[in-house]
């Protein structure tokens, strides 16, 4: 295993890796930028390195030598930021350091979406049907598009969160669409190509989790459900999906895992898929790193997702194949107020009381008196509820939410109150597209289903 480790993110996702650090007896070494230097949560890590200006969680060359310099062995991306990079994880194979991720090559092959469809339908994973690959011009779209038959989603080949997204209900729309997106694309991602695909309406967006050992050896550890989406952002999720039948979960965790077991997967994954009305599951992706909202599998199976990604990256082997048990939810809590358009809200947290109670656990790396920085995500805190069944999760979380106290900024605590109480939640029956809705927002929200 390694002694030292650099902790190549900031805020919540660094707190998480560093909890496992500290249970394996692993030296963590923090970054900080000069928004981040104040936070408290940077005392708990054996040393800090201060970055030189605010976008230096993206800075490869100086995270690569904030890690030499410290001595590290391994550096853990987190999410977001450099996690799906297969440029900077190949930039650290080559300085000798052990990327706690899927190899570079395996990363490319997935960050290309289109070309990450392609392989997986070689693999026995179908696509939702669309374009075979990228298309060079709006002209080609509309080809595909005419193919399909209306409604059709533009999306970007280097895309995620939503960023280079349109959805298209009539020709006419096309051309702006696709304008639109590719702009958004290339100033996101660095990449303005996209391609198409049929817009399912009304899906539910399913996603599995993966552990491979890099050798072959896999671990499907069930699915989570993200289907409580505002503009393409996860809200809420839970695990098992209350749409998945045990056959058809059965069947597709063998039809994920023998796919990533070709890939010689290493490491955590995701594979996203969405379900249809009629039940079917189409890939859509594979997110190559650890995801937010793997605190609920967490929750039901007992592994430390965390320490797996650890072991694997050491080349140590898969532990035993974990079952799930009981039912888990998640709500992040945001600082935004979501009576003005969900408008970040940063600023001094002046009162912080996070709950506790039986099968409660919280994420976050704020302590009372920090602040809450403009330059990054809104995201300070994940409240995830487990219980042996999901009425009781329901419930738990409705407690530990009203449990929660945050002064200084606005939250999204409210909100996921109001989602717990909807009957249609309730009851399981919601999609992508159920929130805009439901009635919850303060204002109508003209994004429509994610997928």
């Amino acid at each position: 295993m390694f002694r030292r480790l650099l902790l190549a993110n900031r805020g919540e996702v660094a707190v998480r890796v560093l909890r496992t650090c500290r249970a394996l007896g692993i030296q963590a070494v923090a970054v900080a930028t000069p928004a981040d230097r104040d936070l408290r949560w940077l005392q708990d890590a054996d040393e800090v390195v201060e970055l030189p200006d605010n976008r230096a969680y993206l800075d490869q060359d100086a995270l690569i030598d904030a890690a030499t310099r410290t001595a590290c062995s391994a550096l853990h991306p987190g999410w977001g930021f450099l996690s799906e990079n297969p440029t900077f994880a190949a930039r650290c194979e080559a300085a000798r350091l052990s990327f706690v991720g899927p190899r570079s090559a395996t990363m490319r092959r997935m960050a290309d979406k289109a070309q990450a469809r392609a392989t997986m339908t070689a693999l026995g994973l179908p696509p939702i049907p669309g374009s075979k690959g990228w298309l060079p011009s709006v002209a080609a779209a509309r080809v595909v598009a005419e193919q399909l038959g209306y409604p059709v989603l533009i999306k970007a080949v280097s895309g995620g969160g939503g960023r280079g997204m349109r959805r298209v209900f009539e020709p006419s729309a096309l051309e702006g669409a696709w304008r639109d997106a590719s702009a958004e694309s290339q100033s996101a991602f660095g990449d303005g190509r996209l391609y198409l695909e049929k817009l399912v309406i009304d899906g539910r967006h399913i996603e599995l989790q993966v552990l491979g050992d890099g050798r072959g050896g896999v671990h499907v550890l069930g699915e989570r459900e993200c289907s409580v989406q505002r503009r393409h952002q996860k809200l809420l999720e839970e695990t098992p999906s209350v749409a998945v039948d045990e056959h058809r979960r059965a069947e597709v965790i063998e039809r994920v895992r023998a796919a990533c077991a070709a890939l010689k997967y290493r490491g955590a994954g995701t594979v996203e898929m969405l379900r249809d009305t009629d039940g079917a599951l189409w890939f859509m992706e594979m997110n190559t790193r650890l995801q937010v909202e793997h605190t609920i599998t967490e929750a039901v199976t007992g592994v430390d997702l965390v320490a797996a990604q650890l072991d694997v990256a050491a080349n140590r082997p898969l532990g035993r194949a974990a079952v799930a048990a009981g039912h888990a939810i998640e709500c992040r809590i945001n600082a935004e107020d979501p009576a003005r358009g969900f408008r970040p809200t940063p600023g001094r947290v002046t009162r912080l009381r996070m709950p506790a109670g039986e099968g409660i656990r919280v994420d976050t790396h704020l302590r009372e008196g920090d602040r809450i920085s403009p330059h990054y995500d809104s995201m300070f805190a994940k409240v995830i509820a487990h219980g042996p069944d999901r009425s009781t999760a329901i419930s738990r979380m409705e407690a530990a939410l009203a449990g929660l106290e945050v002064e200084g900024v606005h939250t999204t605590a409210a909100l996921h109150q109001s989602i717990l109480a909807h009957p249609d939640f309730r009851a399981g029956a919601y999609d992508t597209g159920w929130l805009e809705r439901s009635g919850l927002l303060a204002e109508p929200d003209s994004s429509g289903a994610s997928t």
